[in-house]
């Protein structure tokens, strides 16, 4: 099963304060200990919502919406894709992250047989296509 583990942002993320020496190397064992399971699948932080945009979608018509967005506990600062065999165990994972505030959620990430029917195998098959295709441009960087 794969999880995202989403990490809040805060006052101080979303001013663009970086993190210390400190909590970068803490954050890297973290990693290290994840890479070393065989769990982690990706992590990044994320930059303040200031430089970001949002899109947004009604019907057709796209509206593009500069940030910075206005309720800090609703932004997120960076994120983790784990593999992992239940959210009980990517809920162990998080409890022993670097972090000493804040919120970190955790969702489930959907496979294509959450989808039922409507998953024709036709759409697996694309799915998985682009998937393979996706997969070989990152190994070749770009």
């Amino acid at each position: 099963m794969r999880f995202m583990v989403l990490v809040k942002a805060n006052k101080d993320s979303e001013a663009g304060v970086m993190p210390s020496t400190e909590v970068l190397t803490a954050m890297a064992k973290f990693n290290e200990e994840l890479v070393k399971a065989g769990v982690l699948l990706a992590g990044e932080g994320l930059h303040p919502s200031s430089r970001g945009v949002r899109v947004r979608c009604e019907g057709r018509k796209r509206t593009v919406i500069d940030g910075p967005f206005a309720e800090t506990k609703e932004l997120l600062a960076g994120f983790w894709l784990l593999q992992v065999k239940s959210k009980e165990e990517a809920v162990e994972w998080i409890k022993r992250s670097p972090f000493e505030e804040g919120e970190i959620e955790i969702r489930q990430v959907f496979e294509a047989a959450d989808f039922g029917d409507a998953m024709t195998p036709e759409l697996l098959a694309q799915e998985e296509r682009l998937r393979a295709e996706s997969e070989a441009r990152t190994q070749a960087g770009g």
